[in-house]
């Protein structure tokens, strides 16, 4: 990781003034223009944030520079820990080319690539291949302490209520309570709304014997254990490359194909036509994109693959799928294709679901989201994949629908902006190139909705306004000359 110089922190204030230059050159932020709410004694927030990683800031970031500013991002992790940079990210650089803009809403200066040069130049930047992740969540805490966003940490929301025409949300931690809101933005990463998604045959095996890539793992306890991976993702190559290089007896990465997936299909049409059209698309097209790219698949990043390959004790099994998995006081019996093999302990990189049903915290929604299911899909569009048509049929502004009309009316004031968005929206909401299209979408909607349920309240003030603009000084009034004239 490199560090900063006295010369490049000198760089990084001139181009912190550089920036608030130019936002006052934007006026920006704008005048703050939402009307304050209370609720019995309470006041009432106008946006919270759920998640503080690099959705939910560009998400605060937008709102608070459209001059909504009474909003609050609440993240459960520590700062400087937010999102999976350096927590469960075990990839060594971003897998995005280091020249994408991500959450700088269109602002050069807020650019990593502005941050990067400001300390420690443009040779460095030519240089640099991909940015290490540790590097990208540095950037990320000036991201947020350069706007000077309203984020509070150790805080995690626990429930979710409708009370008259507000949301309450109950949370805790460094804070506790009830807070309440106009709306509400679900900004919660990969995990989306459903977690983790745990296969069939791990349901009942001690959890001693196996990890999801997103848990905290202690690798150092795998030292010489015999290690399975499942998959052959990205995450799959990081977790698997992380427990070698801690000294794992073996890895084998048991992948279901016969073949590694080595075209990144979506990267390669990426363009602006891509982030600004695909959420027009018909709701077939729409599909068959994302059944297309689930059927190609994504391959792991090369860097991500050599860093396993490397290691004479890895293995690659291709053709390997696995029928069942039994423990014993040796670990675990895992029955494949390929015969029945013996390990200490396995990693599951098996992603996330989109089934919300699960989790607590969203029980007051859950039976009244629309989903994928719920008449958006039919059978002509291609295969019934559970993880769409588990996926969330969102407004246009990421707002979740309702199942049955009337229901729920109030759910249109909760915001899905993570990566359970993509079948509806395109990947806006999750991934670092279209970040700031899918904040500038989100906020536009939200903006638009406050200032409808404003209205006659915005009216008044429109009535009521009374500053002349002219004293009255400007002219003289030659109404009576003008008269005398007329009766000659």
């Amino acid at each position: 990781m490199t560090h900063t110089t006295s010369a490049g922190q000198s760089g990084l204030a001139t181009l912190e003034a550089q920036l608030q230059q130019d936002l006052t050159f934007l006026e920006l932020p704008a005048k703050a223009w939402v009307p304050e709410r209370t609720y019995q004694g309470n006041a009432v927030r106008d946006v919270v944030v759920i998640g503080a990683g690099m959705c939910g800031l560009a998400a605060t970031a937008k709102l608070v520079l459209s001059g909504i500013n009474n909003v609050v991002a609440y993240d459960a992790a520590p700062a400087g820990r937010e999102g999976p940079w350096i927590t469960f990210a075990r990839m060594e650089t971003l897998r995005s080319p280091k020249s994408l803009h991500g959450p700088a809403l269109g602002l050069p200066q807020l650019t990593f690539r502005a941050w990067f040069t400001a300390q420690w130049g443009a040779e460095a930047w030519q240089a640099l291949d991909k940015i290490p992740k540790d590097q990208w969540m540095d950037y990320l805490i000036w991201y947020r302490n350069v706007l000077d966003l309203p984020v509070q940490n150790n805080v995690r929301m626990t429930a979710i209520a409708f009370v008259d025409d507000l949301i309450a949300i109950d949370i805790e931690g460094a804070e506790t309570g009830r807070v309440y809101t106009r709306r509400l933005v679900l900004a919660t990463g990969r995990s989306g709304l459903g977690g983790f998604a745990v296969p069939e045959f791990l349901q009942g095996i001690d959890r001693q014997f196996w990890a999801h890539s997103a848990d905290e793992i202690d690798f150092a306890a795998l030292k010489g254990k015999r290690l399975a991976v499942i998959g052959a993702g990205a995450s799959s190559m990081d977790n698997a490359a992380t427990a070698l290089e801690a000294g794992a007896g073996s890895v084998d990465m048991l992948i279901r194909r016969k073949a590694m997936p080595r075209i990144n299909k979506m990267t390669g049409i990426g363009s602006q036509g891509v982030v600004h059209g695909m959420h027009q698309l018909p709701d077939a097209w729409k599909w068959k994109f994302v059944d297309y790219t689930a059927t190609t698949q994504t391959p792991p990043p090369r860097a991500s693959t050599l860093r396993v390959s490397r290691h004479a004790n890895a293995r690659f099994l291709l053709d390997c799928g696995i029928v069942a998995v039994h423990q014993d006081e040796k670990g675990l019996l895992i029955e494949t294709t390929q015969g029945t093999m013996h390990y200490d302990f396995l990693i599951a990189a098996t992603g996330f679901s989109n089934d919300f049903s699960g989790r607590a915290e969203f029980a007051a929604l859950a039976p009244h989201i629309r989903t994928w299911a719920d008449g958006r899909y039919t059978p002509d569009m291609g295969e019934p994949r559970s993880n769409m048509l588990e996926a969330p049929d969102l407004g246009p502004a990421f707002e979740f629908q309702q199942r049955v009309a009337g229901s729920c009316p109030l759910l249109a004031h909760v915001h899905c902006f993570n990566d359970a968005a993509m079948l509806t929206h395109g990947k806006v909401s999750g991934d670092i190139p279209a970040v700031s299209a899918g904040a500038e979408r989100l906020v536009r909607g939200i903006t638009a909705s406050l200032f409808a349920e404003d209205v006659e309240t915005h009216f008044s003030n429109l009535v009521a306004y009374d500053i002349p603009e002219l004293q009255g000084d400007e002219w003289t009034d030659s109404t009576p000359l003008i008269k005398q004239e007329n009766a000659l």
